[in-house]
């Protein structure tokens, strides 16, 4: 199945992604993981929510831990608009893709829409978050990973191709994509809106489920380091997968799980994608540098285990093709 055309122009215009409402059970717990292992900032707190950021990023927050009855899930997967106008174009837009809205009250965020994708992903979209000053050089700061902001989403999806065609629709570009020679399905698929290799990536499993949350960091040295620490703090079971370098992507990376099951790409290294006219790059599921240019293959954990949305039904695949699993 081709991978669809551009549309350049979108009925509203989504600048980036921004922000991911986790759901845990020990906040606590997922407090001192986030900020003494990752390096995260704490921006606010209360006793059933952090707020945190990264160490470049103005806005409020990235991510946001709430204690809740559901833990282990997501909430909400939040992006920014180009301006206020764009909220109610949104509006519009997914209600005429028959898409649940509403206007919903977040703390720290102006007007905010609330509805979801095609395969029920919650999605919320707004235009203003509260600034808060720079702290990208106050170095004393700067601990764990030393992230410098979020990248991306990757989420499982029962059908790759319906959620990429859903995403094009609205003005997500596709920058690489793996297709199965034999469904000519997608297998996967890499998209952006900020310029970078992908805001929100698909990968073929049951879901709706997110796969991982990504935050970018200065080197691969960082990685290192992070490495190190996890194995000498209690986190030695944490690590997933890694390091090595993926061939889609170009990105050196490392996953990680947090204290209740999310799991976490830490990243570098991918390339700019601002020139609206780019090809897509295009792999095959059975190239064994698609997912792993070098390093270990991915661990059969790293197909099967995702975090589910709140109030999204998980449905299986129907492709059922596989690319190489670690033994």
């Amino acid at each position: 199945m081709p991978v669809p055309a551009p549309n350049l122009y979108p009925d509203f215009n989504t600048i980036r992604l921004s922000h991911v409402c986790l759901n845990v059970s020990d906040l606590a717990a997922s407090k001192t993981f986030y900020t003494d292992i990752l390096g995260l900032q704490v921006t606010d707190e209360s006793e059933t929510h952090v707020y945190l950021r990264a160490m470049e990023e103005r806005g409020h927050h990235c991510v946001i831990l709430q204690k809740s009855d559901l833990p282990g899930t997501v909430e909400v997967m939040g992006f920014k608009t180009f301006d206020e106008a764009d909220l109610n174009k949104a509006e519009t837009y997914f209600q005429s893709k028959g898409r649940p809205t509403s206007w919903v009250e977040r703390p720290y965020q102006g007007r905010t829409l609330l509805t979801s994708d095609n395969m029920g992903i919650p999605l919320e979209f707004y235009h203003k978050m509260d600034r808060l000053p720079p702290i990208h050089q106050q170095y004393a700061l700067y601990r764990g990973v030393k992230p410098l902001r979020i990248d991306h989403f990757n989420c499982f999806t029962p059908s790759v191709d319906e959620s990429v065609a859903f995403y094009s629709d609205f003005g997500f570009r596709v920058t690489e994509y793996t297709e199965d020679e034999q469904s000519k399905h997608l297998w996967a698929a890499w998209m952006h809106r900020k310029g970078g290799v992908h805001d929100m990536a698909f990968t073929n499993g049951k879901g709706p489920r997110m796969h991982h949350v990504a935050f970018w960091v200065p080197t691969p040295l960082n990685i290192i380091d992070l490495l190190d620490l996890m194995a000498t703090s209690g986190y030695v079971s944490n690590i997933e997968r890694g390091p090595g370098r993926h061939g889609i992507s170009n990105a050196f990376f490392l996953y990680i799980l947090d204290p209740e099951g999310h799991r976490i790409e830490i990243y570098c290294s991918d390339y700019q994608t601002v020139d609206p006219d780019l090809e897509p790059i295009k792999w095959d599921l059975t190239d064994p540098q698609r997912q792993t240019l070098w390093g270990a293959p991915a661990p059969r954990s790293w197909f099967e285990h995702g975090t589910e949305f709140v109030g999204a039904e998980t449905r299986e695949s129907e492709l059922k093709a596989s690319p190489i699993i670690a033994p």
